[in-house]
């Protein structure tokens, strides 16, 4: 990552949420507006707006074995998202708490997006993967309506393995940084507009 950011710096931020005045929304369009601000090539991309398709085919399940690299993709959004993810620096991911995990279209993107010959390479089904991703760093942005003792005493906060143990250095992101805004549904305008502050902040913070 350079130590300014330029045009040539690849940012890529995916917020997944159904509705388009979700606070998930507002983080994701103050991350963007900050990023593009310094300077940055965003691309940004609204999973659900975009009707991306979260399922994994049997076809598919076929060419994107564990140890085989990836046929063909068999739709044009899926190659898009493919070739984008191959040239990021960076990744922000924006998403809710559901069930203790991503909403499914993030979840489909991952696994449809991340596959192997794109996201990582793996000689055995049990050998070490080497990540494939240019993208060194990552932020994940959650929000939850579940109180922080209770995540981390009473669930052990799951998505915190999901990015920062299962997906992201998998694939080669080894600075992944995570926030959670909560309690969202009864917080004030005056802590939304501080959380989005923050959310500026710590996507300018990508670029350090």
């Amino acid at each position: 990552m350079p130590t300014k950011p330029t045009t040539e710096t690849r940012v890529g931020v995916y917020v997944a949420h159904p509705r388009r005045n979700s606070f998930n929304h507002a983080l994701y369009e103050a991350v963007v507006s900050e990023l593009r601000a310094r300077g940055c090539q965003v691309t940004a991309h609204d999973l659900y707006a975009e009707g991306f398709d979260p399922l994994l085919s049997a076809t598919e399940t076929d060419t994107v074995g564990t140890t085989a690299t990836a046929g063909e993709a068999p739709d044009p959004l899926l190659a898009r998202h493919r070739a984008e993810v191959a040239t990021l620096d960076a990744l922000v991911l924006i998403h809710p708490n559901w069930w203790g995990m991503p909403p499914a279209v993030l979840t489909g993107w991952v696994q449809r997006v991340l596959v192997p010959g794109v996201a990582y390479k793996l000689g055995t089904a049990d050998g070490e993967p080497a990540g494939l991703l240019k993208a060194g760093r990552a932020l994940v942005l959650n929000t939850s309506d579940t109180p922080a003792d209770r995540e981390e005493h009473e669930f052990g906060d799951p998505l915190h393995r999901v990015w920062t143990a299962c997906v992201l250095p998998y694939v080669g992101v080894q600075d992944v940084r995570r926030t959670v805004f909560r309690t969202v549904t009864d917080a004030p305008s005056e802590t939304r507009k501080a959380w989005l502050t923050q959310a500026r902040q710590e996507a300018a913070a990508l670029l350090d």
